[in-house]
């Protein structure tokens, strides 16, 4: 079992910045991905960016590239979201999770792919 525990959200203003954290406990991370979705009111999850815990490879959703950056902490089996540029419809829950798969060939995109979440932080951007 994988217990992941967000943290960082809360209020910005547009332009501003944000840096998420997601704890892992319970399992090292290496042989997995971790992935960040997001999720509107009223809209489906979303991909954000997933990063490789081994190699620490990494890919972005078209809408956050150059403005977010996925990374780890092998030391302290922890994720983060650095997120900036922030934008108004940026406003979400966010998620991290850990996907399914051992030494996935892929970066895992898709939620169906993941097992384990977090609760969820709240950003709101405002304009």
């Amino acid at each position: 079992q994988v217990q992941l525990v967000e943290s960082g959200g809360g209020l910005v203003q547009a332009g501003g910045s944000r840096r998420l954290s997601c704890a892992a406990s319970g399992r090292t991370l290496t042989a997995y991905n971790m992935g960040w979705f997001r999720q509107a009111p009223g809209k489906e999850r979303e991909f954000v960016a997933v990063i490789r815990w081994s190699d620490g490879s990494t890919y972005y959703a078209d809408f956050v590239k150059g403005r977010f950056i996925i990374s780890r902490d092998n030391a302290n089996n922890t994720g983060y979201l650095q997120m900036n540029g922030l934008k108004p419809e940026d406003t979400a829950d966010y998620y991290c999770a850990v996907d399914r798969s051992h030494f996935p060939a892929t970066l895992s995109t898709r939620p169906y792919e993941y097992e384990y979440w977090g609760q969820g932080t709240q950003v709101t951007v405002s304009s």
